[in-house]
């Protein structure tokens, strides 16, 4: 498939999806969502075991290109519609592969680019890269899910400085206070990318993709409902070929060679 705004590629088991508009800082365009969603099925068909998101060039995602939706002076755009049909149906389908998915964050990730960035469920960046919120700029709310992103990643008061100001802060700051998972000396950020999605690449898929369901189904559960998902998902878990695979590693002090199930 050839694209114009993304470029894809996956080899061992570990995909790639680049956002490929550096001459406008990779924001996003309508042709943009449509090749996000196609490239989005790839990596299902393709059998990827982890996906890594980044940006082209010096930065990750500017957001929205304002250019793109050509308002005149004067006139209105439904921006609701703008997020029931390309923005929500993103974060949706990020949050519902079942496989690790890393943003790769190589420089500014702003707006709509930064909350893509939270959609995913590890975020790596660069020293010079930069977070921001500058919705309240233009009047409106973060969206790309960036109200149910930030107060659960960062606490109530921390996520309505960042919505309410607007401020960028940097790489460092956003993993200081738990807005991204870790920040990378620019010179060593490839191959720590690469590092950690090569290993989730050949870990066990079915264990991630629990793991992943039990984390994000806990914020709304009571104990006893999550200590129930635990039950069941433990349960199946146990019963993969995985778990005896990694067992049976264990006891014969050997590295395990997952498959996936």
């Amino acid at each position: 498939m050839t694209f114009t705004t993304v470029s894809y590629q996956c080899e061992n088991a570990a995909a790639r999806i680049t956002l490929n508009r550096p001459d406008r800082m990779n924001s996003f365009t309508q042709l943009m969502h449509e090749e996000l969603r196609a490239a989005l099925a790839l990596v299902q068909s393709d059998g990827a075991r982890v996906l890594v998101i980044t940006g082209a060039g010096r930065g990750f995602c500017a957001g929205q290109d304002l250019n793109d939706r050509a308002v005149a002076p004067g006139q209105a755009v439904d921006l609701g519609e703008s997020v029931e049909k390309n923005y929500a149906p993103l974060v949706k389908a990020i949050r519902a592969l079942p496989i690790p998915v890393i943003a790769a964050v190589n420089g500014v990730a702003a707006g709509a680019g930064c909350n893509f960035a939270l959609a995913c469920d590890l975020v790596l960046a660069t020293e010079s890269a930069s977070f921001l919120q500058p919705f309240c700029k233009l009047g409106l709310i973060p969206d790309t899910g960036g109200s149910y992103f930030l107060p659960r990643l960062v606490g109530t008061q921390r996520a309505m400085g960042l919505a309410l100001l607007g401020d960028k802060i940097s790489a460092k700051r956003a993993a200081e206070i738990g807005l991204i998972f870790e920040c990378v000396a620019d010179a060593e950020f490839a191959a720590r990318v690469d590092s950690i999605a090569a290993q989730l690449a050949s870990g066990p898929t079915l264990g991630y993709a629990r793991t992943k369901q039990a984390i994000y189904a806990s914020p709304t559960n009571t104990l006893d409902a999550q200590m129930a998902l635990e039950g069941e998902l433990m349960r199946e878990c146990g019963f993969s070929e995985d778990y005896r695979e990694g067992v049976a590693a264990f006891k014969e002090k050997r590295a395990a060679v997952f498959v996936g199930r």
